[in-house]
């Protein structure tokens, strides 16, 4: 680690406001945490900039070259989509930002004598920084004061077993402080530091990624080899077999156009960009947009005890002795361990406030450790610990485990005091059991309802806690999850249990390590489940970087903020239930939409290979498809998708676009060659011709619309009539603006009336036929 020539600044005092403002003034100061959120600049620069943008501006402009001015129309269109686009994601953006700032949590200063706290930009570099379990070190630093700490380095080692340091021992930034206190001076700060160099590395990247975006991305890759070379073989064709050059451009232009779904992925881009503005409204932090989608397709949650089910508000109920010693004496020793450790975990907390916090000197420390599970201090020439029973004794003497078993089925969380011989690892030596402490935790207010809510979306909840299995069961029962009683003793089960067993037969899982939550994450997931995570505490860092999904709550560590998926400002996991419908609804109405906006494009495809070798001119001008995908599709999908949809995903998306997208195609590509025979047959003209193709194409997309919005509802049903007469409206009274001729003609509709009549039966058919008989057995990736 590279490190600046340093003082040594006292370590009652720290550094003096002058000393500070001379460090900021050389540029020795920390930098801000990097943004969740694109800049403004970015925004624009990224739904401005795309390659699709660029292909409408040339297509524009070879429309310019012919005169044609109204064929211009659908660059409108794009600059409208594309503003909208910028619209949503700064709205986004304000607002998750806003709540990045108040889910990013303060470090503790020393200076002038006084610990304050202060955001991480605020370090400069020979601060003292005052740092306790859950905290992350943002900078480089050396331990000047420790009574014992232990530390995740994972960014360095790769593994996450626990490091022990001492004072004099370099720390590295984007390290996570497992148990123990420390006075850290700064040594290296802002870009020169770790964790800068690596990018932010602390956040292990294990995210899969969005299903959705990676088949939308592969759909536009395909396309943006395909649309220029067939657009360049149309124009080429049309041109060799002697048609009018301006002709030519418009069809071309026409047949670029119809071929590019940009509406999609805006769609896409904003309906995600609205679920985080949502969420946010909610007081839930989105950390990264995809996450969204995989917490829709969540299968399995497993929920930490405490702050989850438990509103995390820990209190001593009372000590149960177990020796002859005066309940009077078990509160002393109590009082005196808390206090010479220094944890400031619930416990810990829930004991100072019942029995205080006295002055006390200890020769030798052992802060709590989740992998331990226990703490312990020689006082006076005596050592005590306190922890989980079955993490202090290699066996629980019977009398004491039929004690512990009586108050953990009353759902009391219970933790032994025994005096040892001496603290050794990973069990003390020769324990002696004093007493119990009985603490209790109250459920959260709507845990119930809320717990409920899962269930009946197909949510299957699992409890992984480090607390007593029976205690963690009784509390489970108390919630009403489903399987409570299946119950099993982690620290039982050895050093090589069978996960994948065990995530089959059981569905809470007490006195569980951080490792071993680890495994059971990735039993789950090798058992095809997609997992969410919910944790506050450090003791759930692997399991949330295991997870699909993780959770973290603002008020747990700010390590386990650092990397979550999600942070619930308000700590309250109540909002869940809206973070869950608010994904399955982006989810399942993308999924549904994305049909109408590819049926353009599959049409649009196979006319354009029909008609290089076609001595008829491309059935559309640009003009003529605005009223097919405004009406018929970008409208009515813009309102389809904000629309409530919280089934559980299906996970079917392509399938689910073909089943409507190919047969919706075919009947256009059908009606089109249909009406070019009858215009043959009967020397129509190419206006003729062409509005009759856009009045065949709109009425088929009005039975695609009609598909995708099922089921119907009064909402539904207004906006497909309203779009079905917008279209009629369309012929009726703006013809000519869409380059569209006048139908009413009594012989002409002996033609075309026919048409419309049998669009209906003829699209059902044939989607029953291809949509479902035969594309419905292809395995889409």
């Amino acid at each position: 680690m590279a490190q600046s020539e340093s003082s040594q600044p006292d370590l009652t005092v720290g550094l003096s406001a002058a000393e500070v403002a001379t460090r900021e003034a050389a540029g020795q100061k920390n930098d801000p945490l990097p943004p969740l959120t694109r800049s403004v600049k970015q925004i624009f620069r990224d739904n401005i900039v795309t390659l699709f943008n660029l292909i409408n501006l040339v297509l524009a402009g070879l429309v310019f070259f012919t005169g044609s001015y109204k064929n211009m129309l659908f660059l409108g269109v794009v600059v409208i989509n594309t503003g909208i686009g910028i619209f949503q994601e700064i709205r986004s953006k304000r607002q998750v930002d806003k709540l990045a700032l108040l889910s990013e949590s303060q470090i503790k200063i020393l200076r002038e004598g006084e610990v304050v706290a202060r955001h991480q930009d605020a370090i400069v570099q020979d601060d003292l920084l005052m740092l306790g379990r859950g905290d992350q070190l943002p900078v480089d630093g050396r331990i000047r004061q420790t009574t014992g700490l232990e530390v995740d380095e994972s960014q360095i080692t790769g593994e996450a077993t626990p490091i022990v340091k001492s004072t004099g021992d370099e720390l590295v930034s984007g390290s996570v402080i497992l148990g123990g206190k420390a006075v850290v001076q700064a040594m290296t700060v802002g870009d020169d530091s770790y964790v800068k160099q690596l990018a932010h590395s602390a956040k292990q990247e294990h995210r899969t990624p969005s299903v959705l975006l990676t088949i939308i991305n592969r759909i536009i890759k395909v396309l943006t080899f395909t649309i220029v070379p067939l657009g360049a073989a149309l124009f080429i064709s049309s041109l060799m077999r002697g048609q009018d050059q301006h002709r030519a451009i418009l069809g071309t232009v026409a047949a670029m156009v119809g071929m590019i779904p940009e509406g999609l992925v805006l769609l896409t881009s904003v309906a995600l960009a609205v679920g985080a503005y949502n969420l946010g409204r909610r007081k839930v932090l989105v950390r990264e947009l995809p996450a969204i989608e995989a917490l829709a397709r969540v299968d399995v949650l497993c929920l930490d005890k405490t702050g989850t089910i438990t509103n995390g508000h820990l209190k001593v109920d009372r000590i149960d002795p177990l020796a002859e010693v005066p309940v009077a004496d078990l509160e002393r020793d109590l009082a005196q361990l808390v206090a010479a450790t220094g944890d400031d975990n619930e416990t810990a907390t829930a004991v100072q406030s019942a029995l205080g916090s006295p002055q006390v000197t200890a020769t030798e420390i052992q802060p709590f450790s989740s992998d331990r599970k226990w703490s312990g201090a020689t006082i006076a020439g005596e050592s005590f610990v306190l922890g989980a029973p079955e993490f202090i004794f290699d066996h629980v003497p019977d009398d004491v485990q039929q004690r512990i078993q009586t108050w953990a089925q009353q759902g009391y969380r219970v933790l032994l005091l025994a005096k040892v011989a001496a603290m050794t690892a990973p069990r003390p030596t020769n324990p002696e059991a004093l007493g119990l402490l009985l603490i209790t935790d109250e459920l959260r207010p709507r845990a119930k309802s809320t717990f409920s809510f899962f269930a009946k979306q197909d949510v299957a909840l699992k409890v992984i806690s480090g607390d007593n299995p029976v205690t963690v069961a009784s509390i489970a029962e108390r919630a009403e999850i489903a399987g409570a009683k299946q119950l099993v003793d982690m620290s039982q089960v050895g050093t090589e249990p069978d996960y994948d067993r065990l995530v089959q037969d059981y569905n809470v899982f007490g006195r569980v390590t951080p490792q071993q939550k680890e495994s059971l994450i990735k039993a789950y997931q090798a058992a095809g489940h997609t997992v969410a995570m919910t944790g506050d505490g450090v003791n759930d860092l692997l399991a949330l970087r295991q997870s699909d999904c993780s959770i973290a709550m603002a008020s747990g560590s700010e390590a386990t903020k650092s990397l979550a998926d999600f942070v619930l400002i308000e700590s309250n996991f109540d909002a869940m239930v809206h973070v869950l419908n608010e994904g399955r609804r982006v989810i399942n109405n993308i999924e549904r939409v994305a049909s109408l906006y590819l049926i353009k494009t599959m049409y649009s495809v196979v006319l354009t290979l029909i008609f290089i070798f076609m001595s008829r001119s491309y059935p559309f001008e640009p003009i003529q498809l605005t009223p097919i995908s405004s009406l018929m599709v970008g409208i009515p999908t813009f309102f389809l998708a904000l629309q409530p949809n919280h089934d559980r995903i299906a996970g079917r998306f392509m399938q689910q676009v073909m089943e409507i997208a190919a047969p919706a195609a075919v009947c256009v590509v059908g009606y089109i060659l249909v009406i070019l025979g009858i215009g043959t047959q009967f020397h129509l003209s190419f206006a003729t011709t062409s509005t009759l193709s856009v009045l065949m194409t709109g009425l088929v997309g009005l039975n695609a619309l009609v598909l995708v919005a099922r089921p119907m509802n009064r909402f539904k049903v207004t906006l497909i009539i309203l779009m079905a007469a917008l279209f009629a409206g369309v012929f009726l009274f703006a013809g000519p603006i869409f380059s569209l001729v006048s139908l009413i003609n009594w012989r002409l509709a002996l033609l075309y009336l026919p048409l419309m009549v049998s669009v209906f039966p003829v699209f059902m058919l044939v989607q029953d036929g291809l949509g479902k008989r035969i594309l419905s057995k292809i395995r889409w990736r």
